[in-house]
């Protein structure tokens, strides 16, 4: 229920922006009548929190990830000072050219590694004509490297595989406020047991709001169709500020995901969105971006 309540709130604010965006694109049909105009930095970087965003980077950009997890466990007692577990992913992405982002990375607490492609397939004009949206296109290959808790399941190379398809949506409503949906399929080679679907469908919904000139507010929420039957999961939800410092990107957020790849994080959160020991984890991910191929 109290996601239920978390995806209707999302809707209406989103919807609320989308109405204040229409004078905005009048103003714009009236300066720029005959010339084209795109939409730059619908969301500023590849991630809107836990997730990806339509954005791909320009050719010859490489961008180092460090992302991170903290929580807490349940027990009466802690171990540790600030968390008592933490998770982390580095990871590398690169520009190919304008259109096409190539990367891989690792994470601690899962085992998981994975390699991505994501292609800019169509790019939102803003003024008459054109394309409305954003559209990009996202294929994901992880290996969980970890041996499974069912011993009788089969366990070869092929069937810790997983693939992740986005087909990521976005619009730029103003230059404050970007909204984004991502229609998801997710499929294993092979099911920690037979009750649970090798294939499930998610869909996503994201948005930014931009509140000063380097910092924003973003959230993210995946509904999952067909979850797991197993075990009780949750639909990951995200709260967070994005703050760009220079060729630096620093994103926080308070979030129920402990997993940072997609298969994972979308299908096997463990834990609501609450503040309760063991369900509210607080995310830090940093972003640099090296210049490797200056434009003339």
């Amino acid at each position: 229920m109290k996601n239920k309540k978390l995806f209707f709130l999302l809707c209406f604010v989103f919807g609320m922006a989308f109405v204040q965006s229409q004078d905005l694109l009048e103003t714009i049909n009236k300066e720029y009548p005959n010339e084209p105009l795109k939409a730059q930095a619908t969301f500023k970087t590849t991630r809107i929190s836990i997730g990806h965003s339509v954005e791909t980077r320009k050719q010859g950009l490489l961008e180092f990830h460090v992302m991170n997890r903290f929580w807490n466990t349940p027990a009466p007692r802690t171990q540790s000072f600030v968390a008592d577990r933490m998770s982390s992913r580095i990871g590398l992405e690169y520009g190919i050219n304008d259109k096409l982002t190539l990367g891989a990375g690792g994470t601690t607490w899962d085992g998981i590694f994975d390699g991505f492609l994501k292609y800019r397939l169509v790019q939102q004009q803003i003024n008459k004509g054109g394309s409305p949206l954003s559209i990009t296109l996202f294929q994901n290959m992880s290996y969980r490297s970890k041996a499974t808790d069912n011993i009788y399941a089969f366990d070869s190379f092929g069937d810790r595989l997983s693939f992740t398809s986005h087909l990521l949506m976005a619009r730029k409503f103003t230059p404050n406020f970007s909204l984004q949906v991502s229609p998801t399929l997710i499929h294993r080679n092979s099911a920690l047991f037979e009750e649970d679907p090798q294939t499930q469908f998610a869909i996503g919904l994201g948005g930014r709001y931009k509140i000063g000139h380097h910092v924003s507010i973003v959230s993210e929420y995946y509904y999952v169709a067909n979850p797991l039957e197993t075990i009780n999961t949750y639909n990951a939800f995200a709260l967070g500020v994005n703050w760009e410092v220079g060729d630096i990107i620093l994103q926080f957020q308070l979030t129920n995901a402990r997993a940072m790849v997609e298969d994972a994080f979308i299908t096997k959160t463990r834990t609501n969105f609450n503040f309760n020991d063991g369900n509210l984890h607080f995310g830090f991910n940093a972003t640099y971006i090296l210049h490797l191929k200056r434009n003339k």
